[in-house]
């Protein structure tokens, strides 16, 4: 299986850490290259332009894909949305000049609208039913209405800035895009395909959580849950070091013992919050430690 992924920009660190993170190694990379094995045997790299990938991926070049959204949208190629990989947001808006007539998508009738997104811009007149005229720019699109190109434009923003700095104001989001594992409908459910889905998947899970342990007195046990907002609730077993409890004749353990090690996972937010309360109801010796992946 071929995954075709960002050469360069933005997309590319993010998209390379998530490989290596969900075990798929790369191996034998070198500037300019445009293919790479993986650890796994069965999965090779492709390497392209953001805006090609989903191309790539149509034509059969790649089996999976991983792009923005905007990108798959504009393509216009049939894909199959594996997984959002939570990266990468950022937002496509109709936005005009501030001291301009334009305040609401409808103002927009009988103008020209510049973007480097054609398609999508399209689809989106089409679909409030305002007709006005799309022209297509290939880059410095927030300079067309101040040189007469265009009355608005439609362009990707992540925090605004360069369309404040430009003296545009947003009128309407468009589309709100993120990086997305895409495959080829052929393709999305074949067996290799979905591993490697489920391992970005679990990298993404584990994201926002922490792993915690403590050592608590057995008699705080249930304080000790009730404080854990755990996945399902807390792992508990008995401390090696605590008194050994009596066994039967089958070799069952009683249960009797005076400390039990607590695991537990939890949201990253809320471990600050959750470790105070486990000190106030026994709790000891915490220790909070980083999830590489979680598969749930």
């Amino acid at each position: 299986m071929r995954i075709a992924v960002p050469n360069k920009g933005r997309l590319h660190e993010p998209t390379i850490d998530l490989l290596e993170r969900a075990g798929l190694h790369i191996e034998n990379t070198a500037d300019r290259q445009l293919y790479a094995d993986t650890v796994d045997p069965d999965v090779s790299v492709l390497f392209a332009r953001a805006a090609d990938i989903p191309e790539y991926v149509a034509d059969g070049a790649a089996d999976v894909g991983i792009t923005g959204l905007d990108q798959a949208r504009e393509s216009g190629h049939d894909l199959v949305d594996l997984l959002d990989l939570e990266y990468g947001r950022c937002r496509l808006v109709l936005a005009a000049p501030e001291d301009g007539d334009i305040a609401e998508p409808a103002d927009v009738a009988g103008l020209t609208v510049a973007t480097e997104f054609p398609r999508i811009t399209r689809e989106y007149f089409e679909r409030k039913g305002i007709d006005c005229e799309v022209v297509e720019v290939t880059g410095a699109t927030e300079l067309t209405p101040h040189v007469d190109m265009a009355d608005a434009i439609v362009d990707i923003t992540s925090t605004g800035t360069t369309l404040q700095v430009n003296r545009l104001a947003i009128v309407d989001e468009v589309l709100a895009s993120s990086v997305r594992l895409f495959a080829r409908p052929d393709v999305a459910e074949d067996d290799k395909v979905r591993q490697v889905a489920t391992a970005f998947g679990s990298v993404i899970a584990a994201d926002d959580k922490r792993y915690l342990m403590m050592n608590a007195p057995r008699e705080a046990l249930a304080d000790v849950k009730e404080v854990l907002p755990g996945m399902g609730g807390p792992t508990v077993m008995d401390v090696a070091s605590a008194p050994e409890p009596a066994t039967g004749a089958a070799g069952g353990v009683d249960g009797d013992a005076e400390q039990v090690a607590v695991h537990a996972v939890v949201d990253e937010r809320a471990v600050f919050e959750v470790i105070d309360e486990l000190k106030r109801v026994g709790a000891t010796d915490v220790l909070v430690t980083e999830i590489e992946r979680l598969v749930e």
